[in-house]
């Protein structure tokens, strides 16, 4: 399989990027953490670019691509710690009025959860009752619906590939956050990075990156239930991993409220634990051999 990518695809995921860095820079990053309200003069745009309708067929207002195309645009999302539930509205794109354009924002129930919730969301499951809860992650608000059992609208197989994307995106942000510092910070006369345990960190989280990331291509190319579920595995474990390995590089700075590197472990954790969690894509892996 060809993983290289087409120059309408290198040109999709640099204008995203662009996007990102533009709307959505760390100063921006740290408001919405501040306070975590939802950009939606942000989301809107996002929907001018077409992220949301990216995959509708163009005789219906679309872009008409693919899933693979969809996959580069939550790799970057992940990289940028964009908030807000992109995914419910990605896939309720043509289906629910405005999500496609970004003037409605979809959130859905998963196993309990409601992710994110407004006043102006459309909400897909029945969130009535639902509880605000503390999050984890500042920047995903949670609430608690009482009585809910397993998901109601997990999404299936693509928002599971989708959640999958944005882990990748993190893990090779956290890699080169963990390789910019090792190459910077001093210690005995020396850059950390030159120390052979830095090195071996450094270098574990990019064959953990680069393997999600080889996964979940594929699995965007074959849409293959059983190896989205083994790219979701992959992908959760280089989110996390190289998260706390970004902190194990930066040491006592990684642990400040300051440093972004805990904010990507966060939302590691959180991504998870939705959709399609470890024990089910485990599940599902095993039952096919």
């Amino acid at each position: 399989m060809d993983f290289r990518l087409t120059d309408d695809q290198r040109a999709l995921r640099r204008g995203v990027r662009e996007l990102l860095a533009r709307r959505f820079d760390r100063e921006a990053l740290r408001a919405a953490v501040d306070a975590p309200t939802l950009d939606r003069a942000l989301w809107r745009e996002l929907g001018d670019a077409g992220f949301f309708a990216l995959r509708l067929p163009e005789e219906e207002g679309g872009v008409g691509l693919g899933l693979p195309e969809a996959v580069l645009l939550f790799e970057e999302a992940g990289r940028a710690l964009l908030p807000g539930p992109l995914v419910a509205t990605h896939l309720a794109a043509g289906t629910v009025p405005g999500a496609a354009e970004g003037s409605a924002v979809v959130t859905s129930v998963d196993a309990g959860l409601v992710v994110w919730r407004d006043e102006a969301d459309v909400v897909l499951g029945d969130a009535s009752g639902a509880v605000p809860m503390r999050s984890v992650d500042p920047l995903t608000p949670l609430h608690r619906v009482p009585g809910a059992g397993a998901a109601v609208a997990a999404g299936g197989p693509t928002a599971a590939l989708l959640h999958a994307a944005e882990q990748v995106g993190s893990a090779e942000r956290t890699t080169e956050a963990a390789v910019a510092y090792a190459g910077e910070r001093e210690q005995f006369g020396q850059v950390i990075g030159g120390f052979q345990a830095v090195k071996h960190l450094c270098a574990g989280m990019l064959v953990r990156a680069e393997l999600a990331r080889a996964a979940v291509r594929a699995a965007s190319v074959t849409a293959d239930p059983v190896e989205i579920a083994g790219a979701k595995l992959l992908a959760d474990e280089a989110a996390v991993g190289n998260a706390r390995d970004c902190l194990q590089v930066h040491g006592g700075m990684g642990f400040t409220w300051e440093a972004d590197v805990h904010l990507h472990l966060k939302r590691a954790w959180v991504r998870a634990r939705l959709g399609m969690t470890a024990e089910r894509a485990e599940e599902a892996v095993a039952a096919s051999l």
